[in-house]
């Protein structure tokens, strides 16, 4: 019999998925998150075919796809040469519902999720809560917390620790983050600017040794949409400078139009990481999202793991709790989900990154030429497309044992 709930420190779309999906199985759940509201991070934007499937066994996927805009073909392009090679999900269509890459920003996704928890009376979100630390034994974990009445303590089954990169969770457990992170940060600003106009599908990735561009069209509050564009900026930069709307400015009319004054209503900068937990699970504990694996955005991978790790780890955590299995089942979450996170995650968004900014004229010739053999081919066109997507990710880690 279930005596403690679980308790899920962040209420970012990982934690509140993975709270959902709990609570839909009968399983208590309590929330912790430190801000007041749920938090409105704007960085990740893409979800892929499985993650969308994956939304639809919770109910929400439909909401989401409402509020999002259908991205079913994507571009490389190369700053002096134009396009380069551009890819059809369509070509995947016999494998998922939804070929294309879904654009919505993911603090939508966690209202929808948030508004979907309220149908439940076993789930508790408690906002200005914040994990501090926790104890465990064999048979549960007591929970330190720190709320606007100061600091009590929270008896659970389990932990998740979906509280981001700076995870209390995962500096708790002491276990490694091992990876790097790149020298250079990412300016990211956004224009109404429509790049449709200019040939760009919806997703565009502009490859060059000093200034490569990812854009991403995103919906917004009303037409039109917005386009997301991020920028690599050298460390010695000052970041006033960066900021500085003159500057930002010049980045977008380096691979636009110069005799443009574009609309920038949007601008930051940040820096990016790629490092995964050397362990997800540490007895009655277990890490989620950019608690476990960070990465850069070039390919839109980070979110839909984390994602993935919440299907896969509750629907895990419901079988041991509710129906008997045994624990050493929990052991198979980090198997899979650390797995694809190195073999897929780390290894394509390094690689994307890598391919944008190679300086070599030869190998960055051979690489681009690859890319053009690729989409001309379509079986090799298609298999980049299920690997791309993640759902070769998905099935790897549905492999492993």
């Amino acid at each position: 019999m279930q005596q403690h709930p679980v308790v899920i420190s962040g209420a970012g779309p990982v934690g509140l998925v993975a709270a959902l999906s709990l609570a839909q199985k009968g399983v208590d759940v309590v929330i912790l998150e430190k801000e007041d509201h749920i938090p409105q991070d704007l960085r990740a934007g893409t979800f892929h075919p499985p993650t969308v499937e994956m939304l639809d066994t919770l109910g929400v996927g439909e909401t989401l796809r409402s509020r999002g805009l259908r991205v079913p073909e994507w571009q490389v392009r190369d700053r002096k040469e134009g396009l380069v090679a551009q890819f059809d999900l369509n070509l995947i269509a016999d494998l998922t519902p939804y070929p294309f890459r879904l654009h919505v920003e993911q603090h939508k996704l966690s209202s929808i999720v948030a508004e979907a928890l309220r149908e439940h009376s076993n789930a508790r979100v408690l906002f200005s809560h914040q994990c501090l630390g926790y104890e465990q034994d064999d048979d549960g974990v007591t929970v330190r917390v720190q709320g606007p009445g100061g600091t009590e303590e929270i008896r659970a089954s389990y932990l998740i620790g979906a509280d981001g990169a700076h995870s209390i969770v995962r500096k708790t457990m002491g276990t490694e983050f091992e990876g790097f992170t790149w020298p250079e940060r990412f300016l990211v600003c956004a224009t109404r600017y429509d790049l449709r106009a200019e040939g760009y599908t919806g997703n565009a990735y502009i490859a060059d040794p000093d200034e490569w561009v990812a854009i991403f069209i995103q919906p917004h509050d009303g037409p039109p949409p917005i386009w997301r564009i991020a920028f690599p900026i050298g460390p010695e930069m000052d970041e006033n400078e960066v900021l500085s709307m003159p500057f930002v400015q010049s980045k977008v009319q380096g691979f636009l139009s110069p005799e443009r004054e574009y609309d920038i209503p949007y601008k930051s900068i940040y820096r990016v990481h790629q490092r995964v937990a050397k362990e997800f699970r540490d007895r009655r504990v277990f890490l989620a999202g950019d608690a476990a694996h960070v990465n850069n955005p070039l390919g839109g991978m980070g979110l839909n793991s984390g994602i993935h790790d919440a299907m896969n780890l509750t629907e895990k955590l419901a079988q041991v709790m509710l129906h008997g299995a045994p624990d050493d089942l929990l052991d198979r979450y980090h198997r899979q989900r650390h797995t694809v996170n190195v073999e897929y995650v780390q290894a394509i968004t390094i690689r994307n990154k890598r391919l944008l900014e190679e300086r070599d004229p030869k190998v960055r010739k051979q690489r681009l030429d690859e890319l053009r053999a690729t989409v001309a081919d379509r079986q090799a066109h298609r298999q980049f497309l299920i690997n791309s997507s993640m759902i070769a990710s998905v099935r790897r880690a549905n492999e492993i044992q």
